[in-house]
């Protein structure tokens, strides 16, 4: 499976596109703006974007899916139906951060805990992991040893929980109760900044105070 990492918006977030090598078709995560950009290196790569997947509601993970599903007549697919009310509010997001023409999202498919999805030809099993937003779900590679986290655990860090919406005690529940036990070798990327292992983030992250099994 090959990754290419497309930074997008102000906030610089981990668009990513993920594809399986000798296939000319891809799947496009979180795609929170610059659509065009996105269109341009998908196209560099000499790719066609089959699906848009998103981690959470978020506007810059989200507020750019209707616009690419509009260009190219491909379907949404999450975050949980929790993150709706964030979705239906993505460009009003978006005018109060001065990042205009961001739209309001329905998703083809909700997803929940438990769900599959497929991406670059592999099969990720859904995690529901709430706290940063109510919906966020991260996306796991049991075979490959490769999960896809969005905002939830980040190299250092774990996702913001100072929204109205944020619950800082689940948040952490949830990676202790269904990251942490994918096991040390599994490497993720994340919304934001450089992926990394969770292992090295049980160790380390000073969020997440927890010994070896």
């Amino acid at each position: 499976m090959k990754i290419a990492i497309v930074p997008v918006t102000p906030f610089q977030q981990n668009c990513a596109l993920l594809w399986q090598e000798g296939q000319d078709t891809c799947t496009v995560i979180d795609p929170g703006g610059d659509v065009a950009h996105i269109q341009a290196e998908a196209a560099r790569l000499g790719l066609a974007i089959a699906q848009i997947v998103l981690t959470h509601g978020h506007l810059d993970h989200a507020g750019g899916a209707d616009e690419l599903r509009e260009a190219l007549g491909i379907p949404i697919i999450g975050p949980d139906i929790r993150d709706r009310p964030l979705l239906d509010n993505l460009a009003a997001q978006g005018r109060s951060f001065g990042i205009p023409n961001l739209r309001n999202v329905v998703p083809d498919r909700w997803l929940t805990e438990g769900a599959t999805v497929e991406m670059a030809g592999v099969s990720f099993a859904v995690l529901h992991c709430p706290g940063h937003t109510p919906g966020s779900v991260v996306f796991v590679d049991h075979p490959g040893r490769f999960a896809i986290v969005g905002d939830v655990l980040f190299r250092g860090s774990v996702g913001r929980t100072d929204f109205p919406y944020g619950d800082g005690k689940a948040l952490i529940d949830a990676i202790i109760t269904k990251l942490l036990p994918l096991g040390d070798d599994v490497r993720f990327i994340c919304g934001h900044g450089p992926g990394s292992t969770i292992g090295d983030e049980r160790r380390q992250n000073p969020f997440l105070a927890v010994p070896a099994p």
